[in-house]
């Protein structure tokens, strides 16, 4: 029995390392394409 309490806590941190992991590669993303995607909502404002 605490061998599997063991493997389920190991689970569950690495499920915290992908979605930490996931969340970098999101923020990342967004920052180098922060400008352009302002730009491009600010285009679609002016022509609306």
């Amino acid at each position: 029995m605490d061998l599997f309490i063991k493997y389920r806590g190991q689970g569950l941190v690495e499920y915290a390392f992908v979605i930490v992991l996931i969340a970098l590669v999101i923020l990342v993303i967004l920052t180098l394409l922060g400008t352009s995607l302002g730009e491009v909502f600010s285009r679609i404002t002016a022509t609306i």
